[in-house]
């Protein structure tokens, strides 16, 4: 009975969503241009590139490779496999949610198991940094010092995530000495296993980063829309409606924030707040990569409500200090 309830409940909401977007379509409009600008202007250029030489990357056996490089620290830190070091390094490299697609990576490579998987994920959700030193701090904060801090506090929360979940599944608990030619013997061992030829690794790397990158911007463009909706139906005063929009879409949220007449302290606690909890349209595309595979989504969730919870907490604590230094 309670399933049937549950059905009728989605078809209705689907239903009402697609009468609003009939009846607003000029607003619905504008709002898929601004999720198309979006990903033309920000997501594509910075996650093309990043997703292509990743895949290339682990399927050359440089996962391995790093993975023995880095495996005192991974092992000693986080209690994790020296493998799972490529979802960390990269993910902070190229911002969520990379993370999600590198620790699947992964995992169907055989690499890491779904337990090692599921909490690697829960502390790779790391923003681009391009992003917070040039589109927060400047576009939306109109202050370029303040990237920097947030950008500082959001890796370190980030850590301290990692540091928490460190017991929640224990994979490796002794290391060995860096080992060079191990490594390198390692990454080729890997390399000639993969039967595929370097012109088929290419078309599949290539493939699976522009399915990868169409899903993502079909869930912000959904996300973008419902907020959009709620917006036009719901009377909520100007900061509501910017926290409201941030839990749903990061992105929307930012926007409404900048347009707040509050102290840039309290904008950068919002901002920090939305990029370290994602918003429901980045869970939601997570949810979308491991939808195929045994990693777990709740643990990724607890962890981002404290990522948002420490990262927003730092700011408040540091943010007179630090403009007392510069």
């Amino acid at each position: 009975m309670k399933r049937k309830i549950l059905s009728v409940l989605i078809v209705l909401i689907i239903l009402i969503i697609s009468v609003q977007v009939l009846r607003e379509a000029k607003s619905i409009m504008e709002t898929v241009k601004f999720s198309l600008a979006i990903w033309e202007t920000n997501i594509f250029p910075s996650l093309f590139p990043f997703f292509v030489i990743s895949d290339l990357l682990i399927n050359c056996g440089f996962a391995s490779f790093l993975g023995e490089i880095l495996k005192p620290i991974m092992t000693k830190i986080f209690k994790l496999k020296g493998e799972s070091s490529f979802a960390l390094v990269f993910s902070m490299l190229s911002g969520f949610p990379s993370g999600s697609k590198y620790t699947k990576e992964l995992h169907v490579k055989g690499l890491i198991n779904e337990h090692e998987a599921t909490k690697i994920l829960t502390f790779t959700h790391f923003s681009n940094p391009l992003f917070i030193l040039g589109t927060i701090s400047i576009m939306f904060l109109n202050n370029k010092e303040i990237g920097l801090l947030i950008l500082v506090c959001h890796y370190l929360s980030n850590f301290i995530i990692g540091l928490l979940f460190r017991s929640y599944y224990i994979s490796q608990k002794e290391t060995t000495k860096i080992s060079l030619k191990k490594a390198i013997n390692t990454m080729h061992q890997k390399r000639i296993t993969n039967k595929m030829n370097f012109g088929q690794l290419i078309s599949n790397a290539l493939m699976n980063t522009i399915n990868t990158l169409f899903l993502i911007l079909g869930v912000i463009t959904i996300f973008l829309i419902i907020t959009t909706i709620i917006d036009n139906n719901v009377n909520l005063s100007p900061y509501n409606q910017s926290i409201l929009n941030g839990i749903f879409e990061m992105t929307q949220g930012l926007k409404y924030v900048s347009l707040l007449p509050i102290p840039l302290k309290n904008k950068a606690i919002l901002a920090t707040m939305f990029i370290s909890f994602g918003g429901l349209s980045v869970h939601m595309q997570t949810i979308s990569i491991i939808s195929d595979t045994k990693i777990k989504y709740y643990p990724f969730l607890i962890a981002r409500v404290l990522h948002a919870s420490i990262a927003s907490l730092l700011i408040y604590l540091l943010f007179d200090y630090y403009y007392f230094i510069f």
